[in-house]
């Protein structure tokens, strides 16, 4: 299954670990992060050498050719939040992973788009668990 995952990257960094380990987690599983880059901790350089209209093509071809979408949604981003509209019009499953502590805009909680799913986590087993439940979910309705 291949998944395109969003994180912020010039909205602020501070998650990038965490987008580490769900982009190993997904790809463990066997999932083909499409969008791996956003995982890794020299994005910014890597994504300098680029510009934002080659950025911006690559990503909507990335989405695309995706089957679905998840998005770790807890730092606000303008680009994160493109991505996941983008998504849902072509249309693609999303899961947003948001923690339980951060207030999660309305346009996202207030979407009613049946493509949309957003899961709250605590802890890492939490958003495991939902990601896990998701491609499942995916790869019966859709693959087999």
């Amino acid at each position: 299954m291949k998944i395109y995952f969003a994180g912020a990257i010039s909205a602020g960094r501070e998650r990038q670990p965490l987008y580490a380990r769900m982009v190993e987690f997904m790809q463990a599983c066997g999932m083909n992060v499409l969008s791996a880059h956003v995982a890794h901790d020299n994005v910014l350089h890597a994504e300098a050498q680029l510009t934002p209209q080659e950025i911006f093509t690559r990503d909507l071809r990335m989405i695309d050719a995706c089957d679905a979408m998840v998005a770790e949604v807890s730092r606000p981003s303008l680009g994160v939040g493109f991505e996941i509209a983008t998504a849902l019009q072509r249309p693609r499953p999303v899961l947003c992973l948001c923690d339980k502590e951060v207030f999660l805009t309305r346009m996202l909680t207030g979407n009613t788009d049946p493509n949309l799913q957003i899961v709250f986590y605590a802890h890492e087993l939490e958003w495991q668990s939902a990601v896990s439940t998701f491609c499942n979910h995916l790869s019966k309705d859709r693959f087999c």
